[in-house]
């Protein structure tokens, strides 16, 4: 197995007189476990001979990467190009100055290569062996910024504006960032909470410049960090896949997925394998009455989230895979009495191999739960964006499943009432999103559509099959 890679990422402005030590320190610092590195130096247009000095340094060390914006952006910007262009496992931001000492890089390392965390701060404020003391001003506007930080992102850090955050580079990359400033800091730290990231905290020393020494934060900062908590506080955007951002709004919707959990409850067995479990909207529903239950799906992201949230249920375990690689599941193949699978095949462009797939995993007699959208007629925007391949109808479904020797008990209707909503949106408006608002209004009613959903006289958004393996 390859050692894992760390990605540094160096935002630079105008830094010649630190830049060349600080990037020596940072390919010479201790790694935890032989992990590799590379350094990706973003130069944010640079008026001095920041450029020059990294470019030669570059051409004896190819671990060391250069890239050089089209104009002056701002830390933030240069820090979003930054993680674009990792290739590590994992990533770490690092100031161009002597500000912060390498050498921490193993403590911070320590959590994300061993599995424990999915980012990690170095904290200036913690108990570390020593700091340089400097302005009281600047650490009680820090103080303050943490503060309010962690009141919207609900954490409990002692210094939201350090340099030193480290993470999965995968996560990073997932995450659509937007500071242009310093106000990159707090925006990464409330969407990293708001993605339920495992975010540990670790002591670190430093050594703070002053302003004659080159510092360039001010005032100014402290007040575009405090408008981008604001900000983020009240946004939920937190994935730049279009798709997935869909997905992460229909999770804030407890009510709607537990009227799905218990319409499918009374044919899930003891022993489960739930396939597209996404972030765990069902699974937590599910789960914990169950002896063993393995949740699956194709984004690693997705188990990630789930597996933080639910990490209390031992008879819980998370995979790796795609329908349409049945070899994938090899380790699977006739353990389970039920397979749940909801809103997942319209999106398997070959659903009959996803079918099979299901049927290899479960034991002779086991049930498979299969939820799709119904009606080909209402297909629009949504379905695009979310990835649908097709909707469904009762009879297709019924067919597709018998053919790969499924015996179908049941296949029932779910969720009428949102049917016109979704028709209006996708295919009338053309809307390629869901308003979190209307969607949490939805939710809150429910109980009432519940009931009266039985008597709604038209086609519903999902149907359900139910069928055992013969």
């Amino acid at each position: 197995m390859p050692n894992q890679t760390l990605s540094i990422l160096v935002p630079l402005y105008n830094e010649e007189q630190y830049v060349a030590e600080i990037l020596r320190r940072s390919l010479a610092a201790p790694l935890p476990n032989g992990m590799e590195r590379e350094v990706v130096v973003v130069d944010d247009c640079s008026k001095d001979s920041s450029p020059e000095i990294v470019k030669k340094m570059a051409e004896s060390d190819p671990r060391i990467r250069y890239f050089r914006q089209a104009n002056n952006q701002g830390k933030g910007a240069a820090i979003r190009r930054a993680i674009d262009e990792a290739k590590g496992e994992f990533s770490i931001i690092q100031d161009a100055d002597l500000e912060y000492d390498p050498a921490d890089y193993m403590r911070i390392m320590r959590p994300l290569a061993d599995g424990r965390a999915d980012a990690v701060f170095g904290s200036r404020f913690a108990t570390s062996e020593e700091r340089r003391v400097l302005y009281f001003w600047h650490s009680m506007a820090n103080q303050m910024l943490t503060l309010a930080c962690n009141l919207v992102s609900d954490l409990n850090l002692t210094d939201m504006e350090t340099c030193y955050k480290a993470a999965r580079t995968q996560l990073l990359q997932s995450i659509p960032l937007k500071s242009e400033r310093f106000g990159i800091e707090p925006e990464l730290t409330i969407k990293l909470a708001k993605r339920n990231a495992r975010i540990f905290e670790v002591p670190i020393s430093y050594n703070g410049r002053t302003y004659e020494e080159g510092k360039k934060i001010g005032l100014s900062d402290a007040f575009d960090a405090a408008f981008t908590i604001l900000r983020h506080a009240l946004s939920n955007e937190v994935y730049r896949d279009h798709g997935q951002q869909i997905l992460h709004t229909f999770s804030m919707a407890p009510r709607f997925n537990r009227w799905m959990a218990d319409t499918i409850k009374p044919y899930v067995g003891k022993r489960v394998m739930e396939f597209g479990a996404g972030m765990g909207n069902l699974t937590k529903i599910l789960c914990p009455t169950r002896e063993m239950y393995v949740a699956s799906d194709i984004d690693g992201e997705h188990l990630s989230r789930l597996a933080n949230k639910l990490s209390n249920l031992p008879q819980l375990s998370v995979h790796t895979g795609d329908l349409e690689r049945p070899d994938q599941f090899d380790p699977y193949v006739s353990k389970f009495d039920t397979t749940v699978c909801l809103n997942l095949l319209e999106h398997v462009k070959d659903d009959i191999q996803g079918l099979e797939t299901m049927k290899r995993v479960l034991a002779p007699g086991g049930r498979a739960i299969v939820l799709v959208p119904e009606g080909q007629s209402v297909y629009g925007k949504l379905d695009e964006v979310l990835g649908h391949y097709r909707r469904y109808s009762k009879d297709e479904l019924r067919e597709k499943m018998r053919s790969v020797g499924f015996e179908v008990e049941d296949v029932l209707s779910f969720n009428r009432v949102s049917r016109p909503g979704w028709y209006v949106t996708g295919r009338i408006l053309k809307k390629d999103t869901v308003s979190p608002f209307q969607l949490k209004m939805f939710d809150r009613l429910v109980g009432v559509w519940r009931k009266i959903d039985p008597m709604l006289p038209w086609s519903p958004t999902s149907i359900i099959a139910v069928a055992r393996k013969v």
